[in-house]
């Protein structure tokens, strides 16, 4: 592997002297000059947005009222998250944008500078060629009007398009975006109808939702094969990979659609290697379905293999950092969240959050999954073993105590493990709660999946069924590496052995990476091409980042 570049440096010392005086009459004439500017930004504002970190300190006097407050012990916060949120989103607009990170520890993993750069200037791109603005609206008339691609825009866009259900959609979603960031794209989202009302928008000043009237129609039935499609395009020889450097973009369609879901196969994969991206950066408009956390294949691409670096010293924090940046719910939405943490979860030392996923290809009984489920959180000290000989202690009289979440959309396993420590003592006279989700069957599908994910987000410890992509948006929030509980042997009472292994890294699982290897331009293992890409401990054929 070829050493990396050098990140974007400072200017060279010859020219540090003035700088220095400038920031110095900077820092001495600013708070007069906001002092006489009234409706101007403050101090601490300014310097949000220079990308210093602000940590807020409030006493019981000034602290401002909150509802669904977090616990009052917690005064000391760092609201923009080490400066990977910008603070010019009004919080009353999105309060789970500043509240959120107050439900969880501190994360131990902080953005590096050049990520936080480039969301600011991301943002500053969003604001000029978003919808809404002139840039926009003649990219759009030109895409209706062309055949082709309209040469050197000034903006390009990405439209990410929706698959499958909400936790596919939201791995998805920051993998798109995290290639919109690599390709200086305008993220744009066609928000189904399922998830109106979900997410606050992220980006300030701007929206990223799609507007009514775009001239490409039917999106959402965009599929392997479509005439659009960049494998249909190489098939058809109306686009050729040959001489990527000599493509002319005024010879490519006006847009192409990127089939990255999990049933896609060769051309359509070759969106992976560095050849094809050269092509793909000269064509506007791309429209992507996929249901897939694809963030992985990125860091395959050579082209983008610094840029990767540099925004992710640690490559098992990409979904960590994107994801809290990205997804904040709407008021509605954190309503539940907030009143739920508040009212079940706040007052205990050690929060379990176990999320209990089965797969139609793979039937199991309940009998046989519980049964590893409570081996697993037993044999790993997760949770205490029960003395069948003894009755349930009093909870208010334990020295600790612990809840466990239970996520799945079977109660039985949340009942059965209720019921065992409710009727028996604990060995090390711990009390456990056993809790389960919230509004099952009374809300949206969508939005109780989404008060699902956040609320496994808060838990210290993060046990998940394999292959699960609402228990990985949950510990990828919460930046905890989970274990995870392999699919027991089908049709059989047998235990998985082991019943649950650690992962290796708090990243998603890639789940249907490519099998050709653009590099050695054949099949080949991609788990063994770079040391921080390898194979996940739930998925065989999968790839995972890690550090």
């Amino acid at each position: 592997m070829r050493p990396p570049r050098v990140p974007p440096q400072p200017a060279a010392r010859s020219a540090a002297w003035p700088v220095g005086l400038l920031v110095a009459l900077c820092f001495t004439t600013l708070p007069l000059f906001l002092a006489l500017s009234l409706g101007r930004p403050s101090l601490l504002d300014l310097w949000q947005q220079m990308g210093i970190r602000v940590t807020v300190h409030y006493d019981d006097e000034t602290r401002p009222s909150e509802p669904s407050d977090p616990p009052p012990e917690r005064e000391t916060r760092d609201v923009l998250l080490g400066g990977l949120l910008s603070p010019d989103i009004d919080e009353a607009s999105c309060r789970s944008r500043y509240l959120s990170s107050l439900y969880r520890a501190p994360s131990p993993h902080s953005p590096s500078p050049y990520l936080v750069s480039r969301l600011r200037k991301y943002e500053a791109l969003h604001r000029r060629c978003g919808p809404g603005t002139p840039s926009y609206d003649k990219s759009v008339r030109q895409l209706a009007s062309a055949h082709h691609s309209m040469g050197l825009a000034e903006c390009s866009y990405l439209v990410w398009t929706p698959g499958n259900h909400l936790g596919d959609r939201v791995l998805s979603m920051a993998s798109a975006f995290l290639y919109a960031l690599l390709t200086r794209r305008v993220f744009l989202v066609d928000m189904a109808r399922d998830m109106a009302g979900l997410f606050c928008e992220p980006f300030p000043g701007a929206s990223w939702e799609l507007p009514p009237g775009f001239p490409v129609q039917n999106l959402t039935r965009l599929r392997r094969g479509s005439e659009h499609s960049y494998g249909n395009l190489l098939g058809a020889k109306k686009v050729s990979n040959e001489d990527p450097a000599g493509v002319r973009s005024e010879s490519l369609p006006s847009y192409a659609y990127l089939h990255l879901a999990h049933d896609y196969q060769l051309p359509d994969q070759l969106f992976f290697c560095d050849d094809d991206q050269t092509v793909l950066g000269k064509v506007n408009w791309l429209v992507l379905r996929s249901d897939l956390y694809f963030a992985p294949g990125l860091f395959l691409v050579p082209q983008f293999e610094d840029e990767l670096r540099w925004m992710f010293p640690a490559a098992d924090t990409v979904f960590h950092h994107i994801g809290r940046y990205l997804f904040h719910p709407s008021n509605k939405v954190w309503k539940i969240i907030a009143g739920y943490y508040t009212s079940y979860l706040a007052k205990f030392d050690e929060k379990i959050g176990i999320q209990i996923t089965t797969l139609a290809w793979n039937p199991v009984s309940a009998e046989a999954y519980f049964k590893q489920i409570t081996a697993c959180t037993i044999q790993e000290k997760i949770l205490p073993e029960v003395d069948p000989d003894a009755a349930s202690t009093d909870y208010e009289a334990a020295a600790t105590s612990k809840a466990v979440l239970v996520s799945s959309a079977q109660p039985e396993y949340a009942e059965r493990l209720k019921s065992m420590y409710y009727e028996h003592a604990t060995v090390t006279g711990e009390s456990v709660s056993v809790l389960q989700q919230p509004g099952a069957g009374k809300q949206p599908q969508n939005q109780k999946l989404l008060v699902e994910m956040f609320l496994l987000s808060y838990c210290n410890v993060s046990v998940v069924s394999g292959w699960s992509t609402v228990g990985y948006v949950g510990h990828g929030l919460a930046g905890v590496k989970p274990w995870l509980l392999p699919p027991p042997p089908p049709r059989n009472q047998t235990v998985a052995s082991p019943p649950c292994v650690r992962a290796t890294s708090m990243e998603p699982c890639f789940h249907a990476p490519p099998s050709y290897d653009c590099r050695a331009k054949k099949n080949g293992d991609l788990g063994a091409v770079l040391r921080y890409v390898r194979h996940c401990e739930d998925v065989d054929d999968g790839l995972r980042l890690f550090d």
